[in-house]
């Protein structure tokens, strides 16, 4: 066999599909989280450097305005809502076009080696912006960076999925949103601390720290093992069973280490007989193989993946962190448009982490329900008081304020994570890094979409919406509370073998009920000592070798 003769112990018990965990292999799955925090800083960070008097003066060659320059000469001090755009918008370029390449790089080199190659190229972009003194080769660093990002943020989420255990897979990847956050947060004060500066290195300093979060990513990684579901699906059943015993740090000879891969392998199997993999186009086919109305099928999994991520976008959280300091500019009647700015970051960090504690209590489906609603609410108050009194009453800015902090509350501790944690449990190995890819470029495709239009919306030399703009978030929102009623499933508490055998059995409103039963090992067959069949780990090493 290509992947050498490996004797499976398979389970018929439900219970009996996991290996039990240390706490030495908790801290493995948890550190690739801190991918987050280089995504969440360079999300971040352009967010204050757009309003850095230096920075305005470098792009639009107008002096800085004196202690004695008139209201006109304040007030034209600006970038234009066209460079805003651009320059916010090509990294969500790069990163849509990132995600997508990557994930045919995790199938065939590896997700580990996938997230490495990714700091790498993440690290080329930011030393190109450092570089800058222009619009030029800042955006053409953005782009590439972006690319980088796209790399990590979309396979850094399929690798901590795969290696997690079950019981608390969604408190680990929630930890990939709080990382985000604390990046967003570092971005805040590095640019709070250098807005004033009048040399380059106001903005110099904030991009170049960047470099940090890429070189500890990728230097962690050399030292963790890569999933053993790319194992399983390469068809290195050895090396699966290797992987997984120093993850869940136990003996390799462990029974429950046998277990755990029977299962995965059976699973695997299954899949492959359901819809075979002919040829690099057909894997990528397979993505939209499937009915509508069938809640298991491929397409009805990657359409739910995708907008998913969607639906993440639209609630207009990236509103406040990309352009929430502009925008309280805007308004005139902020003293410290950082300061605020710095404040909901701060809030963003410290509700994230209930995320982890309550997506494993209630699910994953409660928390995106409740947290619409909430999102609404909160919208449409700051969208009626800002209109109502024209935001310049000082209680009025303190109320809208006050609101926007709320609703970053509710997303942080519910969309936030929700939605990544889902993307990564909801599709089935042979389709799994493709499935993840496709879902990330999603959230990165909107997140460029909205990148672009916001500033022309907001914009004095635009659409001007001001508070309105708030209208708009808020009824989005509002899809996105019926679109988790009717279509979010329930996955707390199973492996992602389980979920997958609960897609094909129930829908997302009775998911909640729905309790394994079988497994695959046994359903695809044990011999009488109740080893996997030969033939099933064949079967796997033959295709996977031929990958």
């Amino acid at each position: 066999m290509p992947g050498g003769a490996v004797a499976l112990v398979g389970a018929s018990d439900v219970n009996r599909i996991e290996a039990p965990v240390t706490v030495k292999a908790y801290m493995m799955c948890a550190f690739a989280a801190f991918g987050g925090i280089f995504f969440g800083f360079d999300s971040g960070y352009i967010s204050g450097v757009l309003g850095m008097p230096y920075f305005v003066s470098l792009i639009t060659g107008i002096p800085i305005p004196g202690p004695n320059a008139s209201a006109a000469e304040v007030a034209a001090f600006t970038l234009t809502s066209s460079n805003k755009s651009l320059i916010t918008s090509v990294l969500s370029a790069g990163t849509f076009f990132g995600a997508l390449i990557a994930g045919d790089l995790a199938d065939y080199f590896g997700r580990r080696t996938t997230i490495i190659l990714g700091c790498l190229v993440f690290m080329l972009g930011v030393i190109l912006q450092a570089a800058s003194y222009g619009l030029g080769l800042l955006v053409a660093g953005r782009l590439i960076a972006g690319f980088g990002v796209g790399f990590v943020s979309a396979i850094i989420i399929l690798y901590m999925s795969e290696i997690a255990p079950r019981k608390v897979r969604g408190a680990i990847v929630s930890g990939y949103q709080f990382c985000i956050t604390i990046g967003l947060l570092l971005a805040s004060c590095v640019d709070y601390g250098t807005q004033n500066r009048t040399d380059t290195g106001s903005y110099r300093i904030p991009i170049g720290i960047q470099l940090a979060w890429a070189l500890i990513l990728g230097i962690g990684l050399f030292f963790l093992p890569e999933s053993p579901r790319y194992f399983v699906k390469k068809g290195r059943i050895d090396k699966a069973v290797e992987v997984l015993a120093r993850l869940r740090g136990q003996p390799r000879d462990s029974e429950f280490v046998q277990q755990e891969v029977a299962e995965i392998v059976a699973n695997h199997e299954y899949e492959m007989q359901v819809i075979p993999q002919d040829s690099y186009f057909s894997s990528w086919a397979n993505c939209f193989k499937g009915g509508l109305t069938k809640p298991s099928s491929n397409l009805r999994r990657t359409i739910l993946g995708t907008s998913l991520q969607m639906m993440q976008q639209w609630t207009g959280v990236n509103f406040v962190f990309y352009f929430g300091t502009t925008f309280f500019q805007e308004l005139g009647t902020i003293s410290n448009p950082f300061l605020i700015s710095l404040i909901t970051t701060l809030v963003n960090v410290c509700s994230t982490p209930i995320s982890f504690w309550t997506i494993e209590r209630f699910g994953r489906r409660p928390l995106l329900i409740g947290g619409a609603a909430g999102m609404v609410v909160c919208q449409f108050i700051v969208a009626i008081v800002g209109t109502a009194t024209g935001a310049t009453a000082g209680a009025a800015v303190d109320v809208m304020i006050a609101f926007i902090c709320i609703y970053i509350f509710f997303f942080a501790s519910t969309w936030g994570p929700g939605a990544w944690v889902l993307i990564g449990e909801i599709f089935p190995l042979p389709i799994r890094s493709r499935g993840v890819a496709l879902s990330t470029a999603s959230n990165w495709l909107w997140n460029c979409i909205i990148t672009v239009i916001t500033p022309y919306m907001v914009g004095t030399d635009e659409g001007n919406l001001g508070p309105k703009v708030f209208f708009v978030w808020g009824s989005l929102c509002a899809v996105c509370f019926v679109y988790a009623y009717i279509l979010v499933p329930e996955t707390k508490g199973l492996s992602l073998e389980q979920v997958d055998r609960m897609l094909e059995e129930t829908n997302a409103r009775s998911s909640s009920k729905w309790v394994p039963h079988t497994t695959f090992a046994s359903e695809m067959g044990l011999t009488d000592k109740g080893i996997l069949a030969p033939e099933i780990e064949e079967n796997v090493e033959r295709k996977g070798s031929a990958v």
